[in-house]
């Protein structure tokens, strides 16, 4: 079977990770290509990262303005590369992927991320998207909670499936000193905790809040440190905050690393204030890495954070909820760590991209593609 996934990636996102490891663990058995827009060449990294991957990779050249020759385009290369089945990631990819497999005639999934209501321009889109997805042949969900939204958005129950987001756990938790004693350096002093968050900074992520909170945290616990990885829209605005707050020496804003997973470690607690989410990869990877979560209970999040087993969930907004639970988590000492080893436990155990990958073939298997690995599902 060869499986075709589509994406628009001008950054290394939530949406990246799951193309990459749900590739790797599909290409045991079949064939994996990701498709992906040039973006004016903002995609080459994800592409570079695709090939290092071992996933063969296309560039669609055409821009927005020629939607149907991106969509013949698109077409071609499907037929191209023979392709059984299209994962749409995105509400580009909805639109030109559902007219280009129609074209082809072979199955088109819409993979729901979860909506963000970034700025104007992207709930326009965002209204497109909900209207595309009730055509295709089957939307994939990442959590129950984006389910629900979908659903609501007008799409049939019997063809919503939820496959939760994946994680590939063996690439966390190893605690590196050099990547220790980096994350102390940032700081004027080494703080002797440190609160730590990445996502990107945009308004449906919340940070803003987080700002709010470590302040309040600051006030009582002024040797904590914060430090966020991860770049957007409002880095200028989150830094002016920062200031504002007199949190010069104790919140970091450390910009996007393509090796973050190595830093994971080095938090004493992992936070997570959005306003919306799908199923947050970066809560997974918290998680992977034996550290406990402090999470707003939005979309999905509820379905990884376990409330009072290995983390804590809070209500989105409130920064004094937020910097209660942040200081409540910071004197458990050894019972945080627990919390920590015990989201790593469940973390691998239902959150596998063998696990993603199985239910993956399940769905192709239901839509009437890749008959050939029925023999291999009866054996999973």
């Amino acid at each position: 079977m060869i499986i075709a996934n589509l994406r628009s990636s001008s950054f290394h996102g939530g949406p990246e990770h799951q193309i990459l490891g749900l590739g790797r663990a599909l290409s045991q058995t079949d064939e994996v290509v990701s498709i992906l827009f040039s973006e004016g060449g903002r995609s080459r990294p994800f592409m570079e990262r695709c090939l290092q991957n071992g996933i063969d990779v296309v560039e669609l050249k055409h821009r927005n303005s020629h939607i149907m020759a991106m969509v013949r385009e698109l077409a071609d290369a499907l037929r191209d590369r023979s392709a059984d089945v299209l994962l749409c990631h995105g509400y580009k990819a909805d639109l030109i992927g559902f007219l280009a497999a129609r074209r082809v005639g072979i199955p088109v999934v819409a993979v729901a991320h979860g909506w963000t209501s970034e700025n104007t321009k992207v709930r326009f889109y965002e209204f497109l998207d909900r209207r595309i997805i009730r055509r295709v042949d089957r939307v994939v969900c990442v959590s129950e909670g984006q389910a629900a939204r979908v659903r609501a958005s007008g799409v049939d129950s019997d063809r919503v499936t939820v496959i939760r987001n994946g994680i590939m756990a063996e690439g966390f938790g190893v605690s590196a000193p050099e990547y220790v004693e980096s994350v102390a350096r940032m700081f004027p002093a080494p703080p002797a905790m440190i609160v730590g968050s990445v996502g990107r900074l945009s308004p449906e992520k919340g940070f803003g809040v987080l700002v709010s909170a470590a302040a309040i945290v600051s006030r009582s616990r002024p040797e904590v440190g914060f430090v966020h990885f991860g770049d957007g829209p409002l880095r200028q605005t989150l830094a002016a905050r920062i200031e504002r707050e007199g949190l010069r020496d104790h919140f970091v804003l450390a910009g996007f690393r393509s090796d973050v997973n190595k830093y994971y470690p080095s938090f004493d607690l992992f936070v997570l204030p959005s306003f919306t989410e799908g199923l947050p990869t970066v809560v997974l990877e918290s998680y992977a890495s034996g550290v406990p979560v402090v999470a707003t209970a939005v979309g999905g999040t509820p379905e990884a954070v376990a409330d009072g087993v290995d983390g804590f969930l809070i209500p989105p907004g409130d920064p004094n909820a937020l910097a209660s639970r942040i200081l409540q988590m910071l004197d458990l000492g050894e019972e945080r760590k627990a919390m920590g080893r015990r989201g790593r436990d469940r973390i691998r155990i239902e959150f596998g991209f063998d696990v993603q990958a199985t239910r993956y073939r399940r769905l192709f298997r239901d839509l009437g593609v890749g008959r050939s690995t029925a023999a291999t599902l009866s054996t999973e």
